[in-house]
């Protein structure tokens, strides 16, 4: 499933052709996705000039001068095809300006596209459930200990817990924990100040790194180019089971966690 890198860099891609510009056509093929497509979309969307795109969590948005705001998730497989050459069979809604044509493709139908009143946005229920943004301003050293600190759940499972941070997923919280030191299976409660510390830096480094790579590409995930990512070269424990540590030379261990996989290395993260 697509995460904050993936999100962060498909909006980024699209974002040329709909910034400013006015949405000439938007056409729905398939209404029935993870949840259904509101009936008034076509409607609220054609004719609306897109004002700015971003993203929160693990959404991509897109804003309207008519004080409409788009909420899409990729879900599983959905990828957003940048002026696609020819029509694909799970090109499921089409949006069109005057730079070139944008397509939603989604084999698996678990994305989803939600419409919403720009000002109440924060209230929409997936959007309101999102904790602070790990690149954000309120994310620091202080909110990782007020997240693990009383707890007895693993670290690991707090951190994916996009209540209490958004957007986090599970490559990249194997990621920053193997940076930051940290087992996966430790406990929030026995975090100290300093670990809390480390993990406020890593995080968000292993965040931009990703972001500047284009994302991972695993399965499904490319770019709205067509581009694939390149952070999944630069993995250093996600993937590797039983193969060598790039720190110390300990083969790398796999654990399922919450029917996750958590990987790790058994002498670096303590």
């Amino acid at each position: 499933m697509p995460e904050l890198p993936e999100v962060e860099t498909t909006m980024r891609g699209v974002a040329p052709l709909l910034v400013g510009e006015r949405l000439t056509a938007v056409e729905v093929r398939r209404p029935d996705l993870r949840w259904p497509i509101p009936p008034d979309f076509r409607q609220r969307l054609q004719g609306a000039v897109v004002t700015s795109v971003g993203r929160r969590a693990k959404y991509g948005l897109m804003h309207t001068d008519r004080g409409d705001s788009v909420i899409l998730h990729l879900g599983m497989s959905g990828r957003l095809r940048l002026n696609p050459d020819r029509d694909e069979k799970h090109d499921h809604v089409l949006f069109e300006t005057g730079k070139g044509r944008i397509a939603l493709n989604d084999a698996r139908r678990f994305g989803s596209l939600h419409i919403v009143e720009t000002d109440r946005l924060e209230t929409q229920p997936l959007i309101a459930a999102c904790g602070p943004e790990p690149l954000g301003p309120e994310f620091g050293a202080a909110h990782v200990r007020s997240v693990t600190k009383d707890s007895l759940s693993p670290v690991k499972a707090l951190l994916l817990d996009g209540r209490r941070i958004a957007g986090l997923g599970n490559i990249y919280v194997c990621e920053a924990l193997f940076e930051a030191g940290i087992r996966p299976t430790r406990k929030g409660a026995r975090l100290t100040k300093a670990d809390a510390g480390r993990l406020a830096q890593t995080i968000p480094a292993v965040l931009s790194r990703a972001i500047a790579a284009g994302g991972s590409s695993l399965r499904d995930y490319a770019q709205p180019s067509g581009e694939l990512g390149y952070f999944q070269h630069d993995f250093r424990v996600y993937g590797r089971e039983r193969e060598p540590c790039h720190r110390c030379g300990t083969a790398i261990r796999r654990i399922v966690q919450s029917a996750r996989s958590s990987f790790f290395c058994p002498s670096c993260q303590t």
